[in-house]
């Protein structure tokens, strides 16, 4: 009989099911959006891959074979004849990387130069401007060349390249012939392109360093691989396919940081939906409590009854995730074509990945499980006398005193981890501090702050609602009755508010490390590139005052500046001092005190760097005295800069305080930036520095300058990672919104009665939807509130573990937005069911119960 009356219970779950399937929507909903957040990122990798196989594998599909000297030596003309006139080659060509400086006096430009044929089947490269170069000294530049230094076809460079004895340098003038684009889009630098021999004449190299070869059929390759070897002593043969596929692993492996960034975001998003479909299961198991207690009344065991709830909500899992598999599949075919219409080109991904799509199907059903074991051991364990009861919203063990000590242990253990990471965080200039470790703390002691969280939820619900809820208990009886409405369930307001809270921390956090580390990123390129331009004498001397004055007269050029330097001694230690204007440094983009303002400086006043403010132990406020040639001078700290100082200064101080220390009248460097804007600007202003350090009355070289311009490149890659986790923490929050949705749905059909009540006591259907709306957003407020008090100490102590010199940046208006956006977004995903609850009819305040 044991066999039948289990059949008999897991029926009736079955039949349930198959009854109410929108409660069992809401409930699965959740995790369709885990199945599709997993197997879509799945798909993204495939779309990763190969787009970045694509752009950065050098090795064009037609290579049939590649091959280079086991004794890493060039191959000659002979050579690639020998090949060429192998049987069964059809085609090939020699490959040779190498480059060489930019001439003028502008220091610090390279271009790197390579072979290419320019046309055919093994071209890497297409022109896009002008024509691909024939004939000796010409040479066709990149787009990223042709912007760097400003260059269009027909205009002309000159390279630096060493003689034939390898003891000196000549100047070799080329001309642009064309801008070409090329397949492999990953190389990073400026390149020229010519043909093999060409190239090799321009340069005076004896060979290639490979040839690419192409034969009529795949087949034909192995028995030309042979032939090559006995043509050339000393070849390695190795097939196209072996290669390319060693450059898509590299390449690969170059996109693994981003692609483990996004499985640890997946894992979190992964978990929230956990916690979402826990709370769905619970309160759907807590509506069908009289279901339930009947089939305890005729005979059902607790352990029966789990089992027939577990094998039901397995059930689910597993439709949601075959729902998930397949929206995710979809998308990933329509994601190329869309990016393209907006100009930006993506591989398209192989066929479906059944191995992965199945596993991902039946991890969804494991998650289902792991959601419904604890809500239905809790649901099995209903007394039969419930059956002559009303249904209940929640239990009554929601802040157990177990569950209120866990969330203590938790909240302790996460406080003193964060107070021992405080207590070991580095100082300027320490740097043997271990960041790994340091951040792996950090990290624990979040997620023991967010498991406090979790437990003590219910129990902050009620005190933070209260504090929030001020203005809405003014809007009317609509806003009290939301208020009344989320303090009235606050296991349930803490389930969905905690979820919500786990996105906006994360989100948050991470904009305001990034914001941190972007402003630390804007503060070390301006280290890195203080100007455009940096003119000093080549042997440590000083420079010429009428050289400010030359320079300053040229339009093409602007904020010119000269400043002096000088060294001296603090506290017994050598260190420089400097009279540059830091408000001029780049009109003070990315220059950010650490203690003080920065600004124009008064008699007496200096700005001390991080490592001598440290090692000093002043900031702001405090004296220090410098001395020179035995002349102490005491100043006072008007700033302290968060690392170190523009053009390796440590202290900057007045140019009389400097006289003072002993500094002699005549400059020791010049900046300049260009006056305009793009990579024209930069190339006129160039231009202007090497005619200005060039004419008759400075034609010695003594003067070197060097161009900033390409050193200080944009923060692309941080700009790159910022959109990229803020967009996949975005699929925590909209798991967390989906949890929103799902339990206002279920929440409008447990009170039904009241909202009937409501109606009859006057209430009318607008306010009535009004409530319910409210009630949503509320939850968004919550969340919001929650996750940005535990987000930003976390995202202080990152950015101080990370990086000890980034000025730690609240993105004031960013949280603002976010915050406004999840509130209204919230309240968005209650616009069905609060739509639902203001249809309800007042006779169903007297109705029977379900």
């Amino acid at each position: 009989m044991r066999s039948p009356w289990r059949a008999t219970v897991l029926g009736s779950q079955m039949a349930e099911l198959l009854r109410r399937p929108g409660r069992f929507a809401a409930t699965g909903l959740s995790l369709l959006i885990a199945a599709f957040v997993v197997f879509g990122a799945v798909m993204a990798q495939q779309i990763i891959t190969a787009t970045v196989v694509d752009r950065f594998r050098g090795t064009p599909d037609t290579v049939s074979l590649v091959v280079t000297r086991n004794d890493a030596a060039d191959i000659g003309e002979a050579g690639l004849d020998a090949i060429r006139e192998t049987p069964g080659v059809t085609e090939a060509v020699g490959r040779f990387d190498g480059g060489a400086p930019v001439g003028g006096s502008v220091a610090d430009r390279y271009l790197a130069l390579a072979a290419d044929p320019g046309t055919g089947p093994l071209a890497r490269v297409r022109p896009v401007e002008g024509s691909y170069p024939s004939g000796p000294r010409r040479i066709a530049v990149d787009t990223r060349a042709a912007e760097a230094y400003g260059l269009v076809p027909g205009s002309s460079l000159t390279l630096l390249l060493p003689t034939p004895d390898g003891e000196s340098t000549r100047r070799v003038p080329v001309e642009i012939s064309g801008v070409v684009r090329s397949a492999a889009t990953g190389t990073g630098e400026p390149t020229g392109y010519a043909s093999g021999p060409d190239l090799l004449r321009l340069l005076g190299t004896p060979g290639y360093s490979r040839v690419d070869v192409r034969t009529e059929t795949p087949g034909a390759a192995t028995q030309a691989a042979e032939r090559i070897r006995r043509a050339v002593p000393g070849a390695v043969v190795r097939s196209g396919d072996e290669v390319r596929g060693e450059e898509s692993r590299a390449a690969v492996a170059d996109a693994s940081d981003t692609l483990e960034l996004a499985g640890v975001f997946l894992a979190v998003a992964v978990g929230a939906a956990v916690l979402v479909a826990t709370s769905t299961f619970r309160i759907v198991f807590a509506r069908r409590v009289r279901q339930l207690a009947l089939l305890r009344a005729v005979g059902a065991t607790s352990r029966r009854l789990a089992a027939a709830l577990v094998a039901e909500g397995a059930v689910v899992g597993l439709l949601a995730g075959a729902a998930g598999v397949l929206a995710a599949w979809g998308c990933a075919r329509l994601v190329p074509a869309v990016a393209g219409r907006f100009g930006h080109d993506l591989s398209a991904p192989a066929a479906l990945p059944l191995p992965q799509a199945a596993l991902t199907v039946l991890g969804t059903g494991l998650l289902a499980v792991l959601a419904v074991l604890a809500p239905s051991v809790a649901a099995s364990r209903v007394s039969p006398l419930q059956a002559l009861r009303t249904a209940t919203s929640e239990g009554s063990t929601v802040n157990g005193a177990g569950r209120t000590v866990l969330g203590v242990l938790c909240a302790a253990g996460a406080v003193l981890l964060a107070r021992q990471q405080y207590a070991s965080l580095p100082e300027p200039g320490d740097t043997a501090h271990d960041r790994f470790a340091a951040l792996t703390l950090v990290v624990v002691s979040g997620g023991l702050a967010f498991l406090a969280l979790i437990a003590l939820g219910p129990l902050l619900v009620r005190p933070v609602l209260s504090a929030l809820a001020v203005p809405l208990r003014r809007t009317g009886a609509a806003g009290r009755l939301a208020v009344a409405g989320v303090g009235g369930a606050p296991g349930r307001a803490a389930s969905v508010s905690v979820v919500v809270a786990l996105g906006v921390c994360l989100v948050g956090s991470t904009l305001t490390c990034l914001a941190s580390l972007d402003a630390y990123e804007r503060y070390r390129r301006t280290l890195e590139a203080p100007a455009d331009f940096h003119l000093y004498a080549g042997e440590g001397g000083t420079l010429d005052r009428t050289l400010v004055a030359d320079l300053a007269a040229r339009p093409e050029l602007a904020d010119v500046t000269a400043f002096r330097t000088a060294e001296v001694a603090d506290d017994g230690r050598s260190a420089t001092v400097t009279d540059l204007d830091l408000t001029t440094v780049r009109s003070g983009t990315g220059l950010t005190a650490r203690t003080g303002v920065l600004g124009r400086l008064g008699p007496a006043e200096v700005v001390v760097d991080a490592e001598h403010a440290h090692r000093l132990g002043v900031e702001a406020g405090d004296r220090v005295t410098l001395t020179s040639a035995g002349r102490p001078v005491r100043l006072t700290v008007a700033a302290t800069l968060p690392g170190a100082g523009p053009h390796g200064a440590n202290f900057f101080v007045t140019p009389a305080d400097l006289t003072r220390l002993g500094a002699g009248p005549a400059p020791t460097l010049i900046t300049a930036d260009a006056a305009g804007d793009g990579a024209e600007g930069r190339a006129r202003a160039h231009r202007a520095v090497t005619e200005t350090l060039t004419g008759p009355e400075r034609g010695d070289g003594r003067v070197v300058a060097e161009d900033a311009a390409t050193r200080a490149g944009p923060d692309d890659d941080l700009r790159t990672m910022a959109t990229t986790v803020v967009l996949l923490l975005c699929l925590t929050v909209l798991v967390a919104v989906a949890g929103v949705a799902t339990t206002a749905s279920l929440t409008v059909v447990e009170r039904r009665r009241e909202f009937g009540l409501l109606r009859a006591l006057g209430l009318g259907g607008a306010a009535v939807h009004r409530m319910v709306t409210l009630e949503c957003a509320l939850h968004g407020v919550l969340g919001g509130v929650l996750g940005l008090a535990l987000g930003l100490p976390y995202a202080w102590l990152v950015v101080r573990a990370a990086e000890v010199s980034a000025p730690f940046t609240v993105p004031a208006g960013q949280l603002a937005t976010v915050l406004a956006a999840l509130v209204l977004v919230t309240a968005a995903a209650g616009t069905i069911p609060a739509l639902r609850a203001s249809r309800t009819p007042p006779t169903v305040a007297v109705a029977r119960g379900d």
